[in-house]
């Protein structure tokens, strides 16, 4: 099987070109991305075919897919703060380039796209814990432009029979995560300010709490899905039903590193929601035998390889 992973050189994609090329029924691995938010790497390894290539020209994602069974679309400007700055780029990179993406699968008679979705979506809706039938009530446009790209698959497997698969992360962590722009997420955050020792920031007042998923779970969920073409008709939530607030997260950074941990509160930031907790009973009956690690070893995992410990 020959598999395109748009987004394929950030942070989740890399970590999943490496969990694909273990896999015995991958052959090869191709990445389509524009390096807006993803790195260049060299990899040791005749199988990965890295096409530079941007989601707004369907031109380069058409070919790109050109041959492959399966499509990981990962691609996306991320980040709510990124959007409320710059909610037409957004717009432009998650919306219409998942239209690319599906009707580049379907020129190309592919067989299982999975894209990337977001806990975002459910927004506004404070029930806990979030049930893919919650109502959606997105607070940003980078949540509006995730409810649009799960929206987009699922019509396409309605519409044209399309295998899709729209999954919703939930606060991914794990190593190669990048901390070195504005739109990091917190925990890199954390960690990057822990190694240079400096303090923490906290937007609001570190009670807000999230379901932390390691990528290690993600990418066993992406891979265990396109090799056995796992679809469902409803997006599904990909974690695991725990939350854990931010300043707890703090308190078990504090257990792992060797200096006291200071922190500063400042405003929270628009946009944001107070808690994400996911169900995960749908997941579970898809992927039964996905990998679940437990948040503090996988804490200790990431905060090891930021050290460089």
């Amino acid at each position: 099987m020959e598999v395109l992973i748009t987004g394929g050189c950030g942070f989740i994609g890399t970590n999943l070109v490496d969990r694909l090329l273990r896999e015995p029924g991958i052959d090869r691995v191709r990445t389509l991305d524009n390096y807006a938010t993803g790195i260049r790497r060299v990899v040791a390894d005749a199988r990965v075919w890295e096409i530079e290539g941007d989601l707004r020209d369907y031109d380069a994602v058409l070919r790109a897919s050109a041959g492959v069974q399966a499509i990981v679309h990962l691609g996306a400007l991320p980040s709510v703060p990124r959007s409320l700055h710059d909610p037409m780029s957004t717009n432009n990179v998650n919306v219409t380039g998942t239209l690319h993406v599906l009707e580049a699968a379907r020129a190309s008679g592919v067989n299982h796209v999975s894209v990337a979705s977001s806990s975002s979506v459910y927004g506004a809706n404070p029930a806990l814990p979030k049930i893919e039938t919650l109502a959606t009530l997105p607070l940003s446009p980078y949540a509006v432009s995730k409810l649009a790209t799960e929206s987009y698959a699922n019509a396409y497997a309605t519409s044209f029979g399309l295998h899709t698969l729209a999954l919703r992360f939930f606060n991914v962590f794990g190593p190669l995560q990048r901390a070195d722009h504005v739109y990091a997420a917190v925990i890199p955050r954390f960690l990057a300010a822990l190694k240079n020792d400096e303090p923490l920031t906290v937007f609001g007042d570190g009670e807000q709490s999230r379901d932390f998923t390691s990528v290690h779970a993600v990418t066993d969920a992406l891979t265990k899905a396109l090799l056995r073409t796992v679809t469902s008709p409803t997006p599904v939530n990909l974690a695991f039903g725990t939350r854990t607030s931010l300043n707890t997260v703090i308190g078990l950074l504090q257990q792992l590193h060797p200096r006291p941990i200071q922190v500063t509160y400042a405003p929270g930031r628009a946009g944001d929601v107070a808690h994400s907790q996911a169900s995960s009973a749908l997941l579970g009956s898809l992927i039964p035998d996905v990998e679940r690690p437990e948040f503090a070893l996988a804490l200790r995992q990431v905060y090891d390889w930021y050290m460089g410990l």
